[in-house]
């Protein structure tokens, strides 16, 4: 496995499962449904290629609810990155898939558009390196069901972050980064 995608592992377990950033990510660690697939490329067209056969992966491999696409070595401007979700979500629009797949965007430099550079709240989306989550959108729909309040998650996770900081996650992300003692 690479660094890159041991970091998202990584992250995942810390941050996202071990904050509840997402109620729902624990149990689907547990079944081994998430798809981790690194990209190596740096230009905007072979990532979008990438992304293509990730979402194509996805809906041919029934038994995974969610792929992470690290990009291990491009989109670190996150003004950069924002351009490849913009015509990631285009290419979802494009095939159809509105209502069946959906992005949840992560970055090493995320920021909130209401929020400063400096704001804890932009590290419910901080990742080590820059990914697109694809999700199934009717398996998101059914959860969600099940959950109270959902709407609320994202201000929880908001408020959860301010109180811990922008030192404490600083900390797991470069802790995330460091690879595994073997």
């Amino acid at each position: 496995m690479s660094a890159a995608t041991e970091a998202v592992q990584k992250w995942v377990e810390q941050v996202v499962i071990g904050l509840n950033f997402c109620p729902f990510a624990h149990r689907e660690v547990e079944r081994d449904t998430i798809v981790y697939q690194e990209c190596h490329a740096t230009a905007l067209e072979t990532s979008l290629q990438a992304f293509a056969n990730a979402v194509q992966q996805l809906l041919d491999t029934p038994s995974k609810e969610t792929t992470l696409l690290v990009f291990s070595k491009g989109f670190t401007e996150f003004d950069d990155y924002l351009e490849l979700l913009d015509y990631a979500q285009l290419y979802l629009q494009q095939e159809d898939l509105e209502g069946v797949l959906q992005i949840a965007s992560f970055h090493p430099d995320y920021q909130f558009a209401d929020s400063t550079a400096d704001g804890a709240s932009n590290y419910t989306n901080r990742a080590p390196f820059p990914v697109l989550h694809i999700l199934r959108e009717a398996s998101l729909e059914r959860v969600l069901k099940r959950y109270p309040n959902p709407e609320l998650i994202p201000q929880r996770n908001c408020e959860q972050a301010e109180l811990l900081g922008r030192d404490y996650f600083e900390a797991i992300l470069l802790a995330c980064r460091e690879p595994k003692q073997r």
